[in-house]
């Protein structure tokens, strides 16, 4: 009578020391395909995390810098002329109950800004001029870089705050009580620089002087054209329904109403949008790597034909044979995923370091690119661990 022994099992343990015998093996080749999986799922996890950087870098600056503000200028008239804010406009926003803040700037257009009056006048450097009020910065939330701000005393004289881009192309570092820059024709000492400010970056390219001396020196007709206005949170919708029509009475549909922190949520969504295709590259990268993945697995199953007939002829079954070689692709694939993981980690700390940014990876993000290997690894371990087990032993050990 005949015994038909059953195959011996395989222990978990065995199959990963299976599969990562094949893999020591041939060291490079296993490097080298892993290296492919790993520039995809880098370049997935970075582009992810710096995007998550960036987003949580603009809701750090909005919650510094509030969302509460909105501006108000003139639009265009009836005719699409250029229309006009009342000269009473900043007053009568100022009695809005729930607006806690106002402040505004007048735009000079005919004054321009020269760094000394031997430059030509068709060298303007897209400087513009503004009048302000004293209580602009903290509306605005605006900072100082050097100098200080105008006062009770200087914005009735010619003094001048110059913004941050405005000092740069004018060639100004730090202020003296020498520094003196021509504004529409008139000599005003620079007393200040600002700090770019990101909720109105309008006055970055600006020399800003005060009201009273904008209307000594250079004719200032008193017109706001942008008045800026913080408001209590919960009611900054509200405000901004009425902004309009109590800024204009006579004309509110003349009244262009914004709120700047919209500008950054936009930003963060064009961020999204750009994340989005380069999402689809790190996947194009992915699939390359995969396909390397089978690639050395077909090639892995026709060099060790002898050792799969030799294994099936000490009784290995077919099912044993497969799993060998799934194991071996998976293993593979989870080097480079656990890899490339790490490396766009790296890759997104180092970007927001240097940015200044807080460093945020989505542990999704990261799990979920590892997840995408084993995934790849399986597919593309599938069809050479399947024939692999197909081969007959004699068939295989009929190999030269």
């Amino acid at each position: 009578m005949t015994t038909v022994l059953a195959p011996a099992r395989l222990r978990p343990d065995d199959i990963v020391r299976l599969g990562g015998a094949g893999l020591r093996t041939r060291p490079l080749r296993a490097v080298l395909s892993a290296l492919g999986i790993a520039i995809g799922i880098a370049a997935m996890v970075s582009v992810v995390g710096i995007s998550a950087s960036s987003r949580a870098e603009v809701d750090r600056r909005l919650a510094a810098l509030g969302t509460n503000l909105l501006t108000v200028s003139p639009g265009q008239g009836f005719f699409g002329e250029d229309a006009q804010l009342p000269v009473e406009s900043e007053a009568m926003i100022a009695r809005i109950g729930p607006v806690t803040d106002v402040a505004a700037v007048g735009r000079l257009a005919d004054a321009k800004v020269y760094r000394s009056d031997q430059v030509p006048e068709s060298q303007t450097g897209g400087l513009a001029t503004y009048a302000a009020r004293l209580d602009l910065p903290a509306t605005v939330g605006a900072t100082l870089a050097a100098g200080t701000w105008l006062n009770a005393a200087t914005d009735r004289y010619p003094a001048v705050v110059l913004g941050a881009k405005a000092a740069q192309r004018l060639g100004i570092g730090r202020p003296t009580d020498q520094t003196q820059v021509l504004v529409g024709g008139v000599w005003f000492t620079v007393v200040g620089i600002l700090a770019p400010v990101a909720l109105a970056p309008e006055l970055d390219a600006s020399a800003l002087i005060g009201w009273p001396a904008a209307q000594t020196y250079l004719d200032f007709d008193g017109h706001p054209t942008t008045v800026y206005t913080r408001s209590e949170e919960p009611q900054v919708e509200a405000v901004r329904a009425v902004l309009g029509a109590t800024a204009n009475p006579e004309a509110p549909n003349e009244v262009t109403v914004s709120r700047p922190s919209d500008a950054l949520a936009a930003q963060a969504a064009t961020d999204a949008a750009f994340t989005g295709l380069l999402l689809g590259l790190g996947a194009v990268a992915l699939l390359v790597g995969g396909v390397g993945v089978a690639n050395t697995m077909v090639i892995s199953v026709l060099e060790r034909r002898a050792e799969i007939g030799l294994r099936r002829s000490l009784g290995a079954t077919r099912g044993q044979v497969r799993l060998q070689f799934l194991t071996e692709s998976l293993l593979l694939s989870a080097l480079g995923g656990v890899a490339g993981a790490a490396l766009g980690v790296a890759v997104t700390t180092a970007y927001a370091s240097y940015q200044a940014w807080p460093t945020t990876v989505p542990l999704w993000a990261t799990l979920g690119g590892v997840g995408a290997t084993l995934v790849i690894g399986a597919l593309a371990g599938l069809y050479p661990a399947i024939r692999a087990a197909r081969l007959a032993p004699t068939e295989a050990l009929a190999v030269p």
